[in-house]
């Protein structure tokens, strides 16, 4: 697989990532053994981009990356989210010095290595100011605990702009797909602007453009897609519809649609690098086949007449963007 390069950064990635959060049982039950044998078949196609943060699976991810990069940490490029804090297990902002030190030495000792290649705040802080956050993570570059630093969720052009002044920062995070083209806006310029890349995050829509559920009674008990509003009855169907089409024409290609839909990512215009969750080879091996489908731009408006920007039913992504940053 070929590789480019990680924003304004030396380095060197792959077109498309391997999200890790399915891997700590966000969607439902998982098997450590085989994740473990995900991520090597990952790194065997090419993928040398892992994303992972410290709240998935209280830590657990982070042990089971260690697990499976053991001998190979030249190999791989590690993406770590700084996560948030959950007293009572309700799910806070966390910007604070404090907090960002404290999360990415824990993540250092998990994953048993002494430089992170990325560290990220998990969403900007609406109380903390910006560029207090993006100054403990420029500390922590010059300690030489990260390499570099990225930004998630609850983004602005503005925003952005104000924390490139304190640090420069090689890449952003935000949901982007098919079904949530909000980034579309203004925040693909603003990185673009910046030379950052843009790291999609659920860019199969949580599964859904996976075409792994026909029918809500196929979602698992415990599975976290339960409460999401895109599978609750009619804008379930609604989606599906989407599904299906996309469906007919990844078959005329030979792929799966989870395949076509991180290619469509892949083709925009900006430098988007998909990091679709999977915790199996059987998924992996699907979404793998993006990066090497080729299409016209015939194909893309195609894909566009039959997924259009606001057409799919309950998108969460202005749930994820609630608050407003400082």
């Amino acid at each position: 697989m070929k590789r480019v390069t990680f924003g304004a950064s030396d380095l060197k990635v792959s077109p498309i990532g391997l999200g890790c959060m399915s891997m700590s049982g966000c969607y439902g039950a998982q098997d450590d053994d085989e994740c473990i044998r995900t991520i090597h078949r990952a790194f065997d196609a090419g993928i040398n981009l892992l994303d992972t943060s410290s709240n998935y699976g209280k830590g657990h991810n982070h042990q089971l990356i260690a697990k499976a990069i053991k001998g190979r940490r030249n190999d791989v490029v590690i993406h770590s989210k700084l996560g948030t804090i959950r007293p009572d297990g309700k799910t806070q902002v966390a910007g604070s010095p404090e907090h960002i030190r404290n999360s990415t030495e824990g993540a250092l000792k998990r994953l048993g290595i002494d430089c992170l290649d990325v560290i990220c705040i998990s969403r900007v802080d609406p109380v903390i100011p910006v560029e207090e956050s993006v100054g403990a993570m420029a500390q922590l570059v010059k300690e030489g605990k990260t390499r570099y630093i990225g930004i998630s969720k609850n983004l602005t052009p503005e925003l952005l702009d104000r924390a490139w002044k304190v640090h420069p920062i090689v890449a952003m995070q935000d949901e982007y797909s098919l079904f949530v083209r909000v980034p579309e806006d203004k925040l693909l310029s603003a990185a673009a602007k910046h030379g950052m890349a843009f790291m999609a995050f659920a860019p199969l829509g949580r599964g859904m453009l996976a075409g792994l559920f026909h029918s809500i009674r196929e979602i698992p008990e415990g599975d976290e897609r339960r409460k999401d509003d895109r599978y609750t009855p009619g804008n379930f169907e609604r989606n599906v519809a989407m599904v299906n089409a996309l469906e007919e024409m990844a078959a005329e290609k030979g792929v799966s649609v989870s395949a076509l839909a991180l290619a469509w990512l892949m083709h925009r215009p900006e430098q988007v690098i998909p990091i679709p969750s999977s915790k199996s080879r059987k998924h992996l091996d699907e979404n793998v086949k993006a990066a090497s489908l080729s299409l016209t731009a015939e194909d893309m408006a195609r894909i566009d007449r039959i997924c259009p920007d606001g057409a799919a039913g309950a998108s969460n992504h202005e749930r994820n963007r609630a608050g407003a940053a400082r």
